[in-house]
């Protein structure tokens, strides 16, 4: 009865704060007010809590809530230790667990210079001691302590908020549209709190809401590109808003989505980046669109600059290979891994192995001298390329092998005045190259 009694209390102090207020800090009847105030608080002082307890429940039936803060913060300490008491008693416990929340909201209502700790300490007793089956409940009070403490709240609460809304809409309770908000609330909220105090238990809470959105059953193509179509259309320069969006589709691999094209675009006009250059090479090669998947490649090595030798040779190399096999561009092709080569010692080996293999496909028109000359060139880069890179040499060797049975009898060139061991110039499309004539005896 007693635990009856206090929510009784608390309730009567709740409603009849404003009335009591106009009657002074203490209350109408003040001096017992004091007295009970000064009577549990000694105890308090004492560590002595069970003995306190009484006398605090007759303090705050009579006190208002605005004549001690500390009469709340202590009457949250007596609830939490006799919820732990009653933790094995489901009807006491919940009675329990509602006036450490009216508590707190009597602090909110009544304290609002307070009101960030007060939320987030609402939030954390929230979940601590609610029970199973509120997680509705629960995730209105985390969602409160986010919107007023925002870069200050523990990387708890959003993680929890996330994990109570996949529990809910696996019960049924909310639908696909409010888990897809919720995420957005809690990546938002770790955006906030990233902002004030960046640390790995951050960085590890991004984590677990992603995979705690992943695995909700919610995150499929279709649902995020018609849920975040709309938002997407409406802030399309909101930074933060189309990075949450670009990294949600890219964790449900939603790459050939045309949101996500979109995204990427506003993300580079906002802030145009190697990454993103690089990314949209890929989205473009994908759809076969050759030009714009070559500008955004050589604006992304552009923007590296002198930055990262290493990294542009890799770009170069990856432009070459799409130049040579999907663009169709030889020359193209041939220009790009040879900036790869010389910026790049340890990817010359494959730099010069593919100028070889763009050498000896080609079909170049002529006498017989010209039309077998490029594959003196391709043996000169192969060559090259495994002495750059000896680990190549098992690859390269049957291909030496190959062209070399290409290269013009010694009678054919001799017609057309080209001996061997003399320089010539091999000429096809816009690819040049000097070398030295080789010819089958």
């Amino acid at each position: 009865m007693k635990k009856i009694g206090i929510l009784i209390a608390l309730a009567v102090a709740f409603l009849s704060a404003g009335t009591v207020y106009g009657q002074g800090k203490f209350g109408k009847d003040s001096a017992e007010c004091i007295k009970y105030l000064s009577f549990y608080m000694e105890y308090m002082k004492q560590g002595n809590i069970e003995e306190a307890a009484p006398l605090w429940r007759k303090a705050i039936s009579i006190c208002p809530p605005q004549a001690n803060q500390n009469m709340l913060l202590d009457g949250m300490k007596i609830m939490r230790k006799e919820i732990n008491q009653f933790k094995n008693n489901p009807i006491r416990k919940k009675l329990l667990v509602d006036s450490l929340m009216m508590l707190h909201q009597m602090r909110i209502d009544t304290y609002p210079n307070y009101i960030t700790p007060a939320r987030i300490n609402q939030a954390m007793d929230m979940i601590s001691y609610a029970n199973p089956g509120e997680e509705k409940a629960i995730s209105i009070v985390l969602e409160q302590a986010m919107d007023v403490a925002k870069g200050k709240t523990p990387v708890t609460i959003p993680v929890r908020y996330m994990n109570y809304a996949n529990n809910m809409y696996k019960a049924g309770i909310i639908s696909a549209e409010e888990v897809m908000a919720a995420f957005e609330k809690a990546s938002a909220n770790i955006n906030d709190i990233e902002k004030v105090k960046p640390s790995n238990a951050v960085t590890n809470a991004r984590k677990d809401i992603e995979n705690l959105f992943m695995i909700s059953g919610v995150a499929n193509c279709d649902n995020l590109v018609a849920l975040f179509t709309p938002r997407f259309e409406t802030s399309s320069n909101d930074k933060e808003v189309v990075g949450n969006i670009i990294a949600l589709l890219s964790a449900s691999q939603c790459f050939d989505s045309e949101l996500f094209l979109k995204a990427v675009l506003a993300m580079h006009q906002m802030e145009s980046t190697p990454g993103t250059s690089h990314l949209l090479f890929q989205l473009y090669s994908q759809l076969n669109d050759f030009d714009n998947a070559v500008v955004y490649m050589n604006e992304a090595i552009s923007l590296i600059g002198d930055t990262n030798p290493a990294m542009s040779a890799e770009y170069n190399f990856e432009l070459a290979t799409y130049m040579f096999k999907k663009a169709g561009r030889p020359a193209d092709a041939v220009k790009a891994a040879k900036a790869a080569a010389e910026l790049s010692p340890e990817l010359a080996g494959k730099a010069y192995f593919l100028i070889g293999t763009i050498w000896g496909s080609q079909k170049c028109e002529g006498n017989e001298v010209e039309i077998r000359a490029p594959y003196w060139v391709a043996v000169d880069y192969l060559i090259k390329a495994k002495n750059a890179d000896p680990s190549l040499a098992e690859e390269i060797n049957p291909l030496i092998s190959n062209y070399t049975k290409y290269f013009p009898q010694q009678s054919e060139a001799f017609m057309f005045d080209v001996l061997d061991g003399s320089t010539y110039t091999v000429s096809c499309g816009a690819m040049r190259e000097s070398t030295k004539v080789r010819t089958q005896k």
